[in-house]
């Protein structure tokens, strides 16, 4: 059978890492991050520190995975040499039909988003779910354009697997401009004429907040930071084409995130010297172009744009992976469908395709929970029902995953024996007590959401299983046959 080859350097590993996460969440989640910290810029800048270094822990733990193994997908491949190839089912499962096509269709609505904004077709866009203004979620233009950016990303992961790959290297380089530029001008600038002072030492209350039984604190901050640094994972589901793997996924995974959370760091505190606290937890990067205006505010939002496409280029990459990471070992729907790898261009394209429909079927629940969630002001038949039990797509399928890395860390504190006692035991420990914070932010912000969502992720893992069982009961059948 035709195998993934080699590909990827160092350079585009570390790529993969930056640009998958650094995307549209540092852009849009801002303001976000700091409505719920209640107007407290130390809460949000904490927030961002916290959920940067749980991150760069957790990353780091899983490099030292890296270095050990390396098979068909990173996550699945830890789970599998950890705690069974049940285990790795499951997981590879829920990052197949949850966690990959849910975040890409995210990405591509922003995309889409961001780009409308750059035509000039909407004004800078008020991104959060159910905020009043957000009735062009589901306009005909952005739906349109996020599904061509859907497919696009399809196709060009597809049929033209390098340019992908270079593509990420550049939008990686291009997305650092606009931050950087943000985080010095808006520093200086702060410092000069005072308002960065001014929004540390001011706190302000509950009439910054849109709807006032929203939770507000740090653990809500933290929760909406996840978004933005979530996507590293994706980084592991190209292991197996990453030249010299077991030294250079490592290494891409720990500089790499180190990189990301200075960059949000220094951009959030950048945000808060261009305008007052008031402005800036209303508008967040809005402001930004406000202040510049012109041709500045034009470069930045197209720069913008890229980094975006940036993002989704990097996580339809891992998309087209997820089922193929499953059939490659004998699992999942149809594996001898989902296994095959086009001799051409080396990539699983059945996989990929079926990577398409599930970003598409997230998309559509996306769509609909965006025009219905939270604001109340689509009534009656389906809008109902999103209005009472639906969730934000966008953060409660980050929010799942990071508990299913605790069983494969804490046997990995048991079985690593010839790792070095602070690999072994220091890392996962301190990844472990990370996840629990943002298993507590996300209890303490999204409250019943998380329930709504949790009968859903048991639904789809239930059916897994019911797959699982037929694969196991048809390979027995032929075992039989054979005999």
């Amino acid at each position: 059978m035709e195998t993934l080859k080699k590909k990827y350097g160092l350079f585009t590993a570390i790529c993969m890492v930056v640009g998958i996460v650094i995307g549209s969440g540092i852009f849009f989640k801002a303001k976000d991050v700091l409505a719920a910290a209640n107007g407290n810029a130390y809460y949000s800048i904490l927030a961002w520190i916290i959920s940067g270094l749980i991150m760069v822990v957790i990353a780091t733990s899983f490099g030292v995975m890296a270095t050990k193994y390396e098979k068909v997908n990173g996550i699945v491949d830890y789970a599998e040499v950890t705690c069974g190839k049940k285990y790795a089912y499951f997981v590879g499962w829920f990052l197949s039909l949850i966690y990959y096509p849910a975040m890409t269709s995210v990405l591509a609505w922003v995309s889409a988003r961001y780009t409308l904004v750059v035509f000039g077709y909407i004004e800078a866009p008020m991104f959060a779910l159910g905020v009043a203004g957000n009735s062009s979620l589901n306009s005909p233009e952005c739906i349109a354009l996020a599904v061509f950016y859907l497919v696009l990303a399809y196709f060009v992961n597809t049929i033209a697997p390098k340019i992908a790959g270079k593509f990420q290297i550049s939008s990686t380089v291009i997305k650092l401009i606009p931050i950087t530029f943000i985080a010095v001008v808006g520093t200086v600038v702060g410092l000069v004429n005072g308002t960065l002072i001014d929004n540390l030492d001011v706190v302000k209350t509950t009439e910054l907040i849109a709807s006032g039984d929203t939770a507000t604190g740090l653990f809500p901050a933290i929760c909406g930071t996840i978004f933005a640094y979530e996507g590293w994972i994706v980084a592991t589901s190209i292991n197996a084409e990453i030249k010299d793997s077991k030294k250079n996924l490592p290494i891409a995974l720990c500089l790499g995130t180190l990189i990301i959370v200075v960059a949000y760091t220094l951009y959030n505190i950048g945000i808060l010297g261009l305008a007052d606290i008031v402005d800036v937890t209303a508008n967040g990067t809005t402001v930004a172009f406000k202040v510049f205006g012109g041709a500045i505010a034009a470069i930045i939002n197209i720069l913008v744009v890229i980094s975006c496409l940036g993002t989704l280029n990097g996580l339809m990459l891992g998309c087209c992976r997820g089922i193929y990471s499953l059939s490659a070992r004998g699992e999942g729907i149809s594996p001898e469908t989902f296994a095959q790898i086009d001799k051409k261009t080396n990539m699983p394209h059945n996989s990929a395709a079926f990577a398409l429909l599930a970003c598409a079927a997230w998309f559509a629940y996306f769509i609909i929970a965006g025009a219905g969630l939270m604001n109340g002001e689509l009534q009656g038949g389906i809008w109902d029902i999103v209005n009472e039990y639906g969730f934000d797509s966008s953060e409660l399928p980050i929010i799942t995953i990071y508990p299913l890395y605790i069983p494969i860390l804490l046997v990995m504190m048991v079985k690593e024996k010839d790792v070095h006692p602070f690999k072994r035991f220091v890392l996962p420990a301190l990844s472990i007590i990370g996840i629990g914070v943002i298993v507590a932010a996300s209890i303490i912000k999204h409250k019943m959401d998380n329930v709504w969502y949790l009968i859903l992720f048991a639904v789809i893992m239930l059916f897994g299983y019911i797959v699982m069982k037929y694969n196991e009961k048809k390979s027995g059948t032929l075992n039989i046959a054979q005999d």
